[in-house]
């Protein structure tokens, strides 16, 4: 789409609905599924009171089930819509579509999804772009073939053409690469002109090699959200805090240091001894609203207080989302948000 007004909005500005897919028992949550469905249960009931829901549901039986459970829990169907699709996993920050806004309609971008860099298998996920196209649920839109590996939780911009990654996820993914090489890539594809790199800070139990949306997050053209540690014995202190000085180094696109908001660090959450990546950067920006990964730890309580401080104006809503950390992942990347007006009515 030769359209020069295509731009790749921030996600806090309007949304016509989120996107997410439902778990069932052929997916990787088969052995928590009942708690993991409670936590996608917290979420519909956040996001619908604010806006549409998208829900992917593998056949009419899965749908027959969340409808029922969403109902139960009092969430208005009316702001739910199901679309039947393939996948691999619920995990469409990462296989869902990557939306540019611009004057003359809507540019899906459709890059390639390898399962974290051939981690696992992901050969539906990586046509889910497509069969939502095939399905009807936007309007405005064409989608565009990417043939370069990028992840949704990979990626954070500003709305103004910064984009925020870290390096080693990146290399990860394209071995050989120099940052000048990715962005001559990405600049254009995501009509991006300044990159602003991390190259420190890690989550134990991260299996994204370290995606940004575990990290840090931009609140505002002049502002960024960051996971921070406060204990030195943990193995996540130094390399916080190499980050959190590697941020305050940064310059916004007018030359001025970024104002910067460190969140609290949960206690440590273990299964069977794996640590567990539970941060709270991993938020979700809705119409009015911050919806918070919360672990059920005083912390929580904390983290609310900073992201109220980074988005005066928005209501701040906790999801509780230790089920979902069981598989390395939290809120931010399980959903995908929708531009105002990409959804067909």
């Amino acid at each position: 789409m030769n359209d020069p007004s295509l731009r790749f909005p921030a996600e806090w500005e309007a949304q016509s609905s989120v996107l997410v897919a439902w778990p069932h028992a052929g997916t990787d949550w088969a052995d928590r599924l009942d708690q993991v469905e409670s936590t996608y249960v917290a979420l519909a009931q956040a996001v619908t009171a604010r806006q549409p829901l998208v829900v992917c549901v593998a056949d009419a039986a899965l749908r027959d089930h969340a409808a029922t459970r969403l109902q139960r829990a009092g969430v208005d169907l009316d702001q739910v819509r199901f679309v039947r699709a393939r996948y691999d996993d619920t995990w469409l920050r990462d296989s869902g579509p990557i939306s540019l806004v611009g004057d003359a309609g809507y540019l899906l971008l459709d890059f390639r999804f390898t399962g974290w860099g051939g981690k696992f298998q992901a050969g539906n996920d990586d046509q889910l772009v497509a069969q939502l196209m095939q399905a009807g649920l936007f309007q405005d839109a064409r989608s565009e073939r990417v043939e370069f590996a990028l992840e949704g939780g990979a990626i954070e911009t500003d709305g103004a053409g910064t984009l925020l990654s870290t390096w080693h996820c990146l290399s990860e993914r394209h071995p050989g690469l120099s940052p000048a090489e990715v962005e001559a890539v990405l600049g254009p594809a995501l009509r991006q002109s300044r990159f602003l790199w991390l190259h420190d800070g890690h989550l134990e139990g991260d299996d994204t090699d370290a995606h940004i949306d575990t990290l840090a997050r931009f609140a505002a053209p002049d502002a960024i959200v960051h996971q921070g540690c406060d204990d030195p014995d943990d193995s996540h202190h130094a390399p916080l805090a190499a980050m959190a000085a590697q941020i305050a180094a940064f310059r916004d696109a007018d030359g001025r240091p970024y104002r910067t908001f460190e969140l609290p660090w949960p206690a440590p959450i273990l299964d069977q001894g794996r640590r567990l990546a539970a941060s709270y950067a991993n938020f979700l920006i809705v119409n009015g609203a911050v919806l918070m990964p919360a672990y059920d730890d005083p912390a929580d309580v904390r983290a609310a207080e900073v992201l109220a401080e980074a988005f005066p104006g928005r209501e701040i809503v906790p999801v509780p989302c230790r089920p979902l950390i069981w598989q390395n992942g939290s809120l931010h990347c399980i959903t995908m948000q929708l531009p105002a007006g990409l959804l067909r009515r």
